[in-house]
């Protein structure tokens, strides 16, 4: 779990089903997109809202540079190309940060407060990491149930399908 390559690896599928993710949120008309689905954060919108606060606040805590935040449910951005925007402006400097990790770092202690379990928390940074990957992971799934419920399916999302993840020679 100490390898940056891994990481590297989960961020580029980040930005990859990200980018899936907006091509086909851009086919549906704005009022659609925040219209309360019943999701954790409501709507298509409310939740692409939070996957890039929570990265927002997770890159704060990595960078030591807080990232201040009312509510999980905080909304950044109204406007859908806005927060387009900003998801790859955040996808770059997650893919920086990635970068930028040496198998030295990922094993050293990282510590933050947890505002949901109110204390300080400690766990070696790979493990931050991979919860930080998870996460998005996890809200993107409920994406594509809400998407193709609306009829409008991302394609896969398997990081199997990673482009340029197979081996070409053997």
């Amino acid at each position: 779990m100490q390898k940056p390559e891994y990481f590297q690896t989960l961020s580029h599928y980040n930005q990859w089903m990200n980018e899936r993710i907006y091509n086909a949120c851009d086919r549906i008309p704005d009022n659609q997109r925040k219209e309360n689905r019943g999701a954790f954060f409501g709507s298509i919108h409310g939740t692409l809202n939070h996957l890039l606060l929570a990265d927002k606040l997770w890159l704060g805590r990595f960078y030591n540079q807080p990232f201040p935040v009312r509510s999980l449910d905080q909304e950044l951005y109204a406007n859908f190309d806005s927060l387009r925007e900003e998801r790859q402006s955040t996808d770059r400097q997650i893919q920086a940060w990635v970068d930028s990790l040496t198998e030295e770092q990922l094993a050293a202690p990282f510590a933050f407060h947890s505002h949901s379990q109110d204390r300080t928390c400690r766990f070696p940074l790979w493990h931050v990491a991979l919860h930080f990957f998870n996460h998005q992971t996890h809200h993107r799934g409920q994406l594509t149930t809400l998407l193709t419920q609306w009829g409008c399916h991302p394609g896969v999302t398997d990081l199997l399908w990673l482009p340029a993840a197979e081996l070409t020679s053997e």
